[in-house]
């Protein structure tokens, strides 16, 4: 019996000694996994403190300077016979050569509207290719040009032109060509129901003219409609609106933004900066009787000089007044910004704040509270007031901005603070109208 209870301790103590061999190895693995995120202890050899990481931005630096262009294309022919709205097949990849021959990244539209909300970098000179109204011959005929490049597109398309709808025919593309082009990673978004006119009152299906009340409800349907048929046909978020023909006006934009589009297209092509407003972008429609306007495009950005990388900061990580996205009734607001979430702000640097339609604005800031802020003196005229303030961090340039609306009726009367009365806005500028497209 003391033989048998004396081997008892020997054994557990070898079988302990070889269950700790296993699990340090696992520890070990779990360790060198671990490694890049976890900072280890003091050693036996080395007993001296690890210092702690400097803080670091986490939002990407994304350049100020980068530009993009749009480009939008209808049909691809052989035989033209509409220059307004087709082009060749021949023409059409040679033109996507050129992008790539001159330096020109083609990107997502996704890729873009991240860029615009500080949220990802994108090439110094960009492009984007669209497709508007759903034509078969975008998935027959330029699809597979697109791929030899592996360039990406955005699709357009007006619900009723898509088989079977109401002004689909043999040349229009099916919902089941959407969904393959799709899964293939294409971008399909909104071009209204029935590509009508959105400033007349008029139902083309219905063929009648519209009263206020009837005029509201058609553009509801026009356009939240056709982005929830959209959106349940394919299972995609559709958050981007092209109007037909480029025609628009204020009531069409804000309906179109209260829709939960990010960002409305137009015709009207120009080069697109960090602040471009996105209720209005334009786009270099492509005709095969105009070669100059994809010329005219490629030289809008092809000489564009880079510059410093700059860590934007999203608006939903700043405390401001007014909130972004809020609508206000006093057209000489108190502007201010908690820009803490932009880091340690330089000694001896001050943070700019510029304001639209103001440039430049002589702001105070308090580095005790992070705050920098600027009373409006002078009237803000427009419906819209973006507000970038910029600042130096740890050497870099860092920057954010944001958005408020000011409403109408809150500019007729100005608060009793004014120091002196404002003069009354001018007219707005009416925006050229192009050529009306009509889809045959």
């Amino acid at each position: 019996m003391l033989i048998r209870f004396g081997f008892f301790p020997l054994l557990l103590a070898l079988g302990l000694s070889a269950c700790k061999k296993p699990a340090t190895a696992a520890n070990n693995n779990t360790a060198q996994n671990q490694s890049s995120s976890v900072t280890p202890g003091p050693s036996s050899s080395s007993t001296a403190a690890t210092p702690a990481a400097a803080p670091v931005i986490t939002k990407p630096a994304v350049d100020q300077n980068a530009q993009v262009v749009i480009l939008g294309y209808h049909r691809f022919v052989n035989n033209v016979r509409r220059p307004d709205t087709e082009i060749t097949p021949q023409a059409f990849e040679a033109q996507m050569q050129e992008l790539k021959n001159k330096g020109i990244s083609v990107i997502p539209m996704q890729d873009f509207l991240a860029w615009r909300r500080g949220e990802k970098a994108i090439p110094v000179k960009s492009a984007i290719i669209t497709f508007d109204d759903g034509w078969k011959s975008q998935h027959e005929v330029a699809w597979p040009i697109l791929k030899k490049f592996n360039y990406p597109v955005t699709l357009f398309i007006y619900t009723e032109g898509i088989k079977p709808g109401h002004f689909s025919g043999g040349e229009s593309m099916s919902w089941d060509q959407l969904a393959e082009m799709r899964d293939a990673g294409i971008d399909i978004q909104g071009h209204t129901a029935t590509h009508s006119d959105l400033r007349k009152p008029y139902d083309k299906v219905a063929k009648k003219k519209l009263n206020p009340q009837e005029y509201e409800e058609w553009l509801q349907k026009e356009i939240v409609g056709s982005k929830q048929m959209i959106e349940q046909k394919l299972g995609v978020k559709v958050n981007c609106f092209a109007v037909p023909y480029g025609f628009h006006n204020d009531h069409i934009r804000d309906v179109v933004m209260k829709a939960g589009y990010e960002a409305v297209f137009t015709v009207y092509g120009q080069p697109i900066t960090m602040h471009t407003p996105l209720n209005s972008v334009g786009r270099y429609l492509m005709e095969a009787n105009k070669p100059k306007t994809f010329s005219d495009a490629v030289a809008a950005i092809a000489t564009t000089a880079t510059g410093p990388a700059v860590a934007e900061v999203a608006a939903s990580n700043l405390q401001t007044q007014p909130a972004d996205g809020e609508t206000i009734k006093n057209p000489l607001p108190l502007i201010k910004a908690n820009i803490a979430s932009l880091g340690t702000i330089d000694p001896g640097s001050v943070p700019e704040m510029r304001v639209s339609g103001l440039g430049k604005v002589d702001s105070s800031f308090d580095p005790k509270s992070s705050t920098v802020a600027y009373q409006v003196t002078q009237r803000l005229r427009d419906k819209t007031c973006t507000v970038i303030v910029s600042a130096k961090s740890g050497g870099n340039k860092v920057e954010t901005h944001w958005t408020f609306n000011i409403d109408e009726a809150g500019t007729a009367a100005p608060p009793a603070a004014a120091t002196a009365p404002p003069s009354p806005s001018p007219p707005a500028p009416s925006a050229p109208t192009p050529k009306k497209k009509k889809r045959k």
